[in-house]
């Protein structure tokens, strides 16, 4: 069934995926996101119109392709022979940069005790590449480079008296067995009359690899309320359902950004196809998140009424506000056993799937901007086309359509 009612949420990410999209029609965008495509277009130009950007503005490419129709052979020889000057010297411009990054990538991987800064390898190859492009591809500043060696003499001091701490903390740190970090360094060098504080420790640490032991940070995103009532397991790890609409479960997961910085995705997921007809992505992990979720699930089936809702044990989805707003949708909450993850483990499994496929080997997302286009495609994606082992390789949209084809033609 199609979504009755989108929310500013659905609009703005599908608006964004379509202008982000390189060669991108309405009815490409339309079919992955699963709505008409003409709802799509009228999205697209009320945005255009709200920010007073024209469809040519807009869609450069396009001008560009009607500019070039409208000029004469000749006039079209010539352009073709000012882009074949342009791209030759594209070309040449990438050669050296190429070159430099070559350069860059051994002499910052020579393992030198001090780490390499970028503005002593410009300084290092000033004699073969201009100034210029040497800060150009290392992106720096070329008035700070100049700065830099300016203060070459003051800096010399540092290091020196840099690598004197640094034997210091190499000798705490050998004595602690290699398990102080920072913290623990600097209380020592004091307890020993050193006057340091510790974000010089601390730099002085990475600079010379040295590293303590450091418990890998977990994010949770499952805390639970003390304060709750308690809600029964009502799925015992059954997971299917016989008909779309009556069994539904939602969880929370993380998207990393740079810098350790997170959003939060929380997903409603139906039972029988699997298919994901709920969602919201924020910048924080309150009520609010899972509850936008809810609500974008009863606006695609026109309602939940009478449907089970399962979850962990979440201080969200334990919290008053949700319960209420569970009970004004006419949904029965579930939840698993506190601190088991396999009371919920479709939802899991889904999120396993996720991450990995929309950040594609990288570490993190970068901005939250940059993060949402990739995770909206992938929903929309994963309900229209993404094919589902659960559904005999059917994706969850086309699943539900012969499920509800196959009752008609029975009720015939």
């Amino acid at each position: 069934m199609a979504m009755k009612d989108y929310s500013d949420e659905f609009r703005a990410d599908a608006v964004a995926l379509y202008e982000s999209t390189p060669g991108a029609t309405y009815k490409s965008i339309a079919a992955d996101l699963g709505v008409n495509r003409a709802t799509l277009r009228e999205w697209v130009l009320r945005d255009r119109e709200r920010r007073g950007v024209t469809a040519a503005a807009a869609r450069p490419a396009a001008r560009h392709r009607e500019a070039v129709a409208s000029v004469d052979p000749d006039e079209r020889v010539r352009q073709l022979e000012a882009r074949v000057a342009e791209l030759e010297a594209s070309e040449r411009k990438l050669a050296t940069e190429r070159d430099i990054l070559r350069k860059a990538t051994k002499y910052f991987g020579r393992g030198d005790e001090l780490v390499m800064s970028r503005f002593q390898f410009v300084d290092d190859h000033r004699d073969t590449y201009e100034v210029k492009r040497l800060c150009q591809v290392l992106d720096v500043n070329r008035s700070s480079y100049y700065k830099w060696l300016a203060g070459a003499e003051a800096r010399a001091a540092r290091q020196h008296q840099d690598r004197i701490l640094a034997e210091e903390i190499r000798q705490v740190h050998d004595e602690s067995g290699g398990a102080y970090g920072s913290p623990r360094v600097t209380a020592e060098l004091r307890e020993k009359g050193r006057r340091v504080n510790e974000k010089r420790v601390a730099r002085v640490m990475r600079m010379f690899s040295i590293t303590g032991i450091r418990l890998r940070r977990r994010v949770r995103t499952t805390v639970p309320d003390p304060a709750t009532s308690p809600v029964s397991d009502l799925f015992q790890r059954d997971f299917t359902a016989t008909e779309p609409d009556l069994k539904y479960m939602g969880d929370i997961t993380y998207l990393p950004l740079a810098g350790g910085e997170f959003l939060y995705l929380a997903t409603v997921l139906d039972c029988f196809s699997r298919k994901v007809v709920g969602w919201s992505i924020a910048g924080h992990m309150r009520t609010s998140l899972v509850a936008d979720a809810l609500r974008m699930a009863a606006a695609t089936r026109g309602g939940l009424d009478g449907a089970v809702f399962h979850s962990d044990h979440g201080a969200q989805y334990g919290s008053r506000a949700f319960a209420n707003l569970c009970d004004q949708l006419g949904v029965t909450r579930s939840m698993g056993a506190v601190g088991t993850s396999a009371d919920n483990a479709a939802c899991e499994s889904f999120h396993a799937s996720l991450k990995p496929e929309t950040l594609q080997g990288s570490p993190d997302y970068g901005d939250p901007g940059t993060c949402r286009r990739p995770v909206f495609a992938w929903l929309t994606r994963y309900n229209t086309r993404r094919r589902h082992s659960a559904n005999g390789h059917l994706s969850p949209n086309e699943y539900e359509h012969r499920h509800h084809t196959a009752k008609l033609t029975l009720a015939a």
